[in-house]
């Protein structure tokens, strides 16, 4: 049985989520930005929270971990290589580890870039994939610790799951995001669509992740830097596709 997951906005334009598992009432909260509003998500369902997954260090992704784990009794999971600055962790893991909550099986990737250490969370048998500030719904996060090569070779790993797979991102950066998208391919029909679409939902107060990976894969410039007319738009005919996603997230960076 899939996971149900729930997307809860936190702080100004982060998310947090709960993925619950309704066999046995385990429920695991992905990213911890402040404690409340997952902690009145949780009482709203009558769940209980056991797991808590954390994806990175960075402070808007883990201010209320403590809080949550001290009030919930949660078991804290997050990258053994990130350990040194994440708060205290009940289990380390790494590429490939299977983490378990309830029934469901979530395996490990390492997608480090935004920072290294940066883990996201596929849940195959629920077509999930929570990767916070790696892939983002018409982005990628901005290379704070990572170089360009290393982001791409995360990006690509996320590329090649199932495109039914749905991205839960860590942000609602989605109307951004697209504006500069148009920066890159003005002609893609299918990205103009998808930027009326997100200031539709947008006007109306709603989320616009989760998104859906093949959406991604259609209007995404950071994961179609591969693409040839992608790399004839910047100017990169020929170039790496490594190469044509730095210049694109430099042109981002500018933006």
């Amino acid at each position: 049985m899939p996971l149900d997951i729930v997307t809860i906005p936190c702080l100004s334009d982060n998310y947090a989520y709960l993925a619950h598992d309704a066999a046995t009432g385990a429920t695991a909260v992905i990213d911890v930005p402040e404690a409340a509003p997952i902690l009145n998500a949780l009482a709203e369902r009558e769940w209980r929270a056991s797991h808590i997954l954390i994806t990175h260090h960075h402070d808007d992704h883990v201010a209320g971990v403590q809080t949550l784990a001290a009030v919930t009794g949660a078991r804290v999971i997050g990258a053994a290589a990130d350990a040194h600055r994440l708060p205290p962790l009940a289990e380390r893991v790494r590429e490939a580890d299977l983490i378990r909550v309830g029934l469901a099986a979530g395996r490990v990737i390492d997608v480090s870039g935004h920072t290294m250490g940066h883990i996201a969370f596929h849940f195959a048998e629920s077509g999930a994939v929570f990767t916070a500030d790696s892939l983002m719904a018409l982005g990628c996060g901005r290379l704070f610790e990572g170089t360009p090569d290393r982001m791409w070779e995360s990006l690509s790993k996320l590329a090649a799951l199932p495109p039914e797979t749905l991205v839960y991102s860590g942000h609602e950066y989605t109307a951004a995001n697209g504006r500069f998208a148009l920066t890159i391919e003005p002609g893609n029909a299918a990205l103009i669509s998808r930027c009326e679409a997100v200031a539709k939902a947008r006007a109306a107060g709603r989320p616009t992740v989760p998104s859906l990976l093949s959406e991604e894969l259609a209007t995404n410039p950071f994961l179609r830097a591969r693409l040839p007319e992608v790399k004839a738009a910047i100017g990169m005919s020929g170039a790496s596709d490594a190469a044509a996603f730095a210049e694109i997230r430099a042109r981002k960076d500018r933006f």
